[in-house]
C-alpha cells in the first residue's frame, strides 16, 4: 500500500475541549504530529500576551493546529465525500495543509515578527521545504508533495478550493480559533453554530460556498468574530503587555548593535539581531527561551532593559488613555519633550498603539489584501455574495474600525522631589 493511503491499525484520538475528539487514522498525519517541528508548537502560545489579561489563555498553537485539522477532516469526510465537485485525491493535501498552516509561528507570534521584520508564513514554507523532519514525512508521499502543501499555505496553489478551506473569510482556521480562544479566555463572544455551518458548506470549483439556508449561522459567525476582536484580541491590557514585550526586544537589539556587554549574553538572539537568522536558529526559539532571557535581563546594568523586563515578568504594565494621533500630534510632541526632561526615554515609555479590523469585506480587485467574499448558493443554483442577501453583513461590509491608545508607566509619573513640576505637567496633559 502506498504511504499516502496507509492507515493506522487503530484510530488515534486526542481529547479536545472544543471538538471533543480529534481523530487521526492517516499514517501521514500521525507521523507529522510526531515531528519535532510540530511538537515545538506546544511551546508557542496561541494568543501571545493575552494570558496576562485572561489568565486561562495558556493554550498553544499545537492545540489550534489539531483543531483546524479536525474541522477540515470533518468537512471532507462527512460533508464533501461523494460529491461530484470534490476531488477525493485532494483529501491528504487539505489535511496536511490544515495541520501545518501555523508551523512557522515564532515566540509571541505577531509581536516578535513586527520587531524583527519576519514572516511566519515564509518560515512555515521553509520548514515544509527545508531539511526537516516534516519535509521527510511529506516527501514520502511524493517528491513534489511538500511543494504542493507549501503552495496551499502560501495561497499560490492552483487548487483554489483547498486554499479557501484553510484561508478565506469563513475557513477552518477562523472557525477553530474563535471557539478555542473563547473557551480558554472564558468569554461567550466567540461561540457560533459551527455544526450548522459545516452542514451547509458545499464545494465549488474555486471556493467553498454556503447554502442559502445557512445564511443566519454565517451572520452569527461574523458577529462573533467582530466581538472577539474588540473584546479579546484588541483588549487594551493585552496591548499594553505587547507594547512592553516589543520594547524589550527593541532595546535588546539596540544594545547588541551598540556593542553593549550583556551580563547574560543573548546567544539565541545573535542571528535575529544581525538579521541573518537561519531556519535552524529560528526553530530553537520558543516562548520558554524568550522568558528565560527576560528573567535574566532583570539583573542587567541597562536601566531601561532591566525595568521593562521586570514589568513584563511581574505584570506591572503600562497604563493607557484614549488618543487620536491625527488630532493630538502636538500633545504627543509636548509629552515626548516632558518625558525626556523627566528622565524617561519616550522611545520606550511613551507609546502610541493602534488596532484595526475589517470584520467582512467583498472582493475589491487590485487592492492590498484582497478578500475572497463569502458566497451563498441560492435555491435556484445561483451564487450570490453574502452582503447582497444579508442586511446585517451589508451594514458592516468594508467598514474598518480603528482604535488608538497612548501607553505610559503611570507609576513613574508620581510626585518626587527632583522632577515634581515636570511630572505634574505630564499628568495634566494626560488628564491623570
Amino acid at each position: 500500500m502506498a504511504y499516502s493511503q496507509e492507515k493506522l491499525v487503530e484510530e488515534k484520538v486526542f481529547k479536545d475541549p472544543v471538538h471533543r475528539y480529534v481523530h487521526v487514522r492517516d499514517r501521514v498525519i500521525w507521523d507529522l504530529i510526531g515531528t519535532k517541528e510540530f511538537q515545538r508548537l506546544r511551546r508557542i502560545k496561541q494568543l501571545g500576551t493575552t494570558y496576562l489579561t485572561f489568565h486561562g489563555a495558556e493554550h498553544s498553537r499545537f492545540n489550534h493546529s489539531l483543531g483546524v485539522y479536525e474541522i477540515i477532516r470533518r468537512i471532507i469526510d462527512d460533508v464533501f465525500d461523494g460529491r461530484p465537485e470534490w476531488n477525493s485525491e485532494q483529501r491528504l493535501l487539505s489535511l496536511c495543509a490544515a495541520l501545518l498552516h501555523d508551523l512557522g509561528h515564532g515566540p509571541f507570534s505577531h509581536s516578535f515578527e513586527k520587531v524583527f521584520d519576519l514572516d511566519h508564513e515564509a518560515f512555515t514554507q521553509k520548514i515544509i521545504l527545508g531539511n526537516t523532519e516534516v519535509n521527510r514525512v511529506l516527501t514520502k508521499v511524493s517528491k513534489d508533495f511538500p511543494k504542493m502543501v507549501a503552495e496551499v499555505i502560501a495561497k499560490t496553489s492552483p487548487n483554489k478550493l483547498v486554499i479557501s478551506l484553510i484561508s478565506s473569510q469563513i475557513d477552518a482556521d477562523r472557525m477553530d480559533y474563535l471557539q478555542r480562544d473563547a473557551y480558554f479566555t472564558g468569554v461567550s463572544y466567540g461561540h457560533f453554530d459551527m455544526e450548522r455551518i459545516l452542514r451547509v458548506m458545499r464545494p465549488k470549483e474555486d471556493q467553498v460556498v454556503i447554502k442559502q439556508s445557512g445564511m443566519h449561522a454565517v451572520e452569527d459567525y461574523i458577529m462573533s468574530r467582530y466581538q472577539m476582536y474588540w473584546q479579546v484580541y484588541f483588549h487594551p491590557v493585552t496591548r499594553s503587555a505587547e507594547v512592553i514585550l516589543t520594547k524589550i526586544l527593541h532595546r535588546a537589539k539596540h544594545l547588541y548593535q551598540k556593542g553593549y556587554q550583556f551580563k547574560h549574553e543573548p546567544i539565541h538572539f545573535y542571528s535575529v539581531f544581525a538579521e541573518n537568522i537561519t531556519l535552524y536558529d529560528y526553530l530553537k526559539l520558543d516562548e520558554a527561551v524568550i522568558l528565560y532571557y527576560f528573567q535574566m535581563w532583570e539583573e542587567e546594568e541597562d536601566l531601561i532593559l532591566r525595568d521593562l523586563c521586570v514589568r513584563f515578568m511581574d505584570r506591572n504594565l503600562f497604563k493607557y488613555v484614549e488618543f487620536d494621533p491625527a488630532k493630538e500630534y502636538k500633545k504627543l510632541s509636548e509629552l515626548s519633550t516632558l518625558f525626556a526632561k523627566a528622565g524617561l526615554d519616550p522611545e520606550y515609555y511613551l507609546v502610541v498603539d493602534s488596532s484595526s479590523d475589517l470584520p467582512y469585506d467583498f472582493y475589491r480587485p487590485g487592492e492590498e489584501e484582497e478578500r475572497l467574499p463569502i458566497q451563498l448558493l441560492m435555491k435556484n443554483g445561483e451564487v450570490r455574495e453574502l452582503s447582497r442577501e444579508s442586511q446585517i453583513v451589508d451594514a458592516i461590509s468594508g467598514k474598518r474600525r480603528t482604535d488608538h491608545k497612548l501607553y505610559f508607566p503611570a507609576d513613574l509619573l508620581k510626585d518626587d522631589s527632583s522632577k515634581k513640576n515636570i511630572k505634574k505637567q505630564i499628568r495634566n496633559l494626560l488628564d491623570l
